[in-house]
Parts: structure tokens; sequence; C-alpha cells
């Protein structure tokens, strides 16, 4: 044990000692100090003692070694000059500001457009967040709707009709979350009423709840280029507003195209995305919409087909009667 402890105390008074003779590290000097020589150091620049100075000639400067790049400093008029300060303020390179690194909120591509397209992004901001809500709603419920098609009992109701059983064809309609049966329900019910008439509200309906935000995916298709177009106006006028100042003209120029191209760029990218889905969901409420009238259609001309054979039979059926009488 005191082997050990013996051992620890001579490793720290050795460490201790070590650190205490270990030279202290160079401290670099402000920039304009002058440079602090050793003078009980061997200076190797200086020149040899044996050369003789003439005092009437200028002082010349001893050759050294510079790294390449390095600009030399030379002595202020006047001023005496030593050799050794000289080649050692030559050596030091001067010291560089850290540059300054950026924030993650600045260092953000989309913010920093954002801010340099100026205070028109706002409104294409809005434009843009109510164009994909728009989409996103429409795209759900048209999926929906794909899941929601039955054509397999559209078939069974045309069959049941054609055999002349419409309670039948209206049980089959009934509940059904298909548009089409559900206008084929509607005209089923109110065959005796006005059927061309309840056929036509059941499918207007069913278009309407099809159409719907199309006309607020149109309004933004023509919204968005236009809000980039003055978005380009009010950029160029802050560009121009800047050229009768000279110091500030170039910075403020250019500031200003940017914020025109920026709100440019974004009118059109929003206009160009809300107008593909804007087609798609158009052409499939025409097809929707033709899907609609055949089927009111084709049960029309089956209800008049029922009606006229049932109308002839019952005509058939009196004319035998009359027949019979007569006899």
């Amino acid at each position: 044990m005191k082997t050990l402890l013996t051992a620890c105390l001579f490793s720290l008074a050795l460490a201790l000692t070590s650190s205490a003779q270990s030279p202290a590290p160079p401290q670099a000097s402000p920039p304009g100090a002058p440079p602090t020589v050793n003078p009980g150091a061997p200076n190797a620049a200086s020149p040899p003692a044996a050369a003789p100075a003439n005092p009437a000639a200028p002082a010349q400067l001893p050759t050294a070694s510079l790294p390449p790049g390095a600009p030399a400093v030379p002595p202020p008029p006047g001023a005496a000059t030593s050799p050794a300060a000289t080649v050692t303020a030559t050596l030091s390179p001067a010291p560089t500001e850290a540059p300054a690194k950026p924030t993650g909120l600045s260092s953000n591509f989309l913010i920093d457009n954002f801010r340099k397209g100026g205070p028109i992004m706002w409104p294409i901001l809005i434009v843009s967040i109510i164009g994909l809500t728009v989409v996103i709603e429409r795209i759900f419920w048209w999926g929906g709707r794909w899941f929601r098609r039955d054509p397999k009992r559209i078939e069974k109701v045309f069959t049941a009709i054609e055999n002349g059983d419409v309670a039948e064809a209206s049980r089959l309609s009934r509940g059904s979350r298909d548009p089409v049966l559900r206008m084929m329900w509607n005209g089923l019910n109110h065959q005796h009423a006005s059927l061309q008439g309840a056929l036509q509200v059941a499918a207007g309906i069913e278009i309407k709840r099809a159409g719907r935000f199309l006309v607020v995916m149109d309004t933004l298709v023509t919204l968005a280029p236009l809000l980039g177009l003055l978005g380009t106006i009010t950029g160029l006028i802050r560009s121009f507003s800047f050229l009768g100042n000279e110091e500030l003209a170039v910075q403020a120029v250019t500031g200003g195209i940017a914020e025109a191209l920026i709100a440019t760029a974004c009118g059109l990218g929003i206009a160009i995305f809300a107008l593909v889905p804007f087609n798609f969901f158009t052409s499939r409420v025409s097809n929707l919409e033709f899907e609609l009238q055949t089927a009111a259609t084709n049960l029309e001309v089956m209800l008049g087909a029922q009606t006229a054979a049932r109308e002839m039979e019952i005509a058939g059926t009196h004319q035998a009667t009359g027949k019979g009488s007569s006899i």
C-alpha cells in the first residue's frame, strides 16, 4: 500500500514538474502592435556582425524566404526599422475574421425566397394553401366514389324493369351509395307523378356534389398568375425607385428584380399545379353526367315500353269484352 502511494505521489510530482518546465505557447500579437523580439535569442535572419555598414547608404533589408502570396510590408518613411522586426512582421500572417455562420432560419431556401418575394407572397401563400386543400378533398371524394360504384346492381335493376318487376328494381336501388342507383331509385318512386322531372332533379343533385369546389379551383387557376404579375410590377417599381441613389442603386435594383421573378414563378407554379387536377375533375364530372343521362334515358325507355305494353293489354281486354257483349 505504501509502495503504491509512493508511486502515485512520484508520478504526480513528475507531471507537475514537466508541466512547469514546458514552454508557454506563443501569443498572437494584436494587429497594429509592434512585434516582440527576444534580445537573448539569436536571430537567424539578422545580418552577420562582421558586415561593414555604410551610414550614408540606405538601410537594406535582409532577404528572407516568404510564403507564396504573402504581401511585403514596407517600413514607414522616416522611421528606424529593425531588420529582425521587419522580417517577423512580414512573416506573421494577418489575423482573419471568422465568417458568420448562418442560422437555421436564414439558411432555409424556401423562407429566404419567400422573404425576397415581397409582400405579394402572402396572398400567393393563401391561394396555394386553399388550392392544396381543395385538391386533397376532391381526391378523397372521387376515390370514395370509385369504391361506391356498383355496376352489377345497375344491371340487375335494368333486368328487373325489363321483366316488369318495378318493385324489385326499386328494392335493389334503395340504400345504395352509387349516384346512378340513387337517381334511378328517385325516378322509380316518383314515376306516377313525373318520371322525367324526378330524374332531372336527382341527376342535378349528383352533378352538383361531383362539381363541388370546381369554381374555386377555376378561380385559383386564374388568380395565381395575376398575383404573380402584380408581384412583378411591384418589384420593378421598387427597383426603379432606387435608381437615383448611386450608392444603393445596384443592390436595390437586383433585389427588386429578384422580388419580381420570385413572385412570377410562384404564381405560375400554383396555376400549373391547380390546372391539371382541375381539368381531371372536370372530365370526371362530364363522365358522370353522361352516365346519369344514359341511365335516365334507358329507364324512361324501359318504363315507357312497360306502360305501352300494359296499355295494349288493357285495350285488348276491352276489345274482347266488347265483342263478347255484342254477341
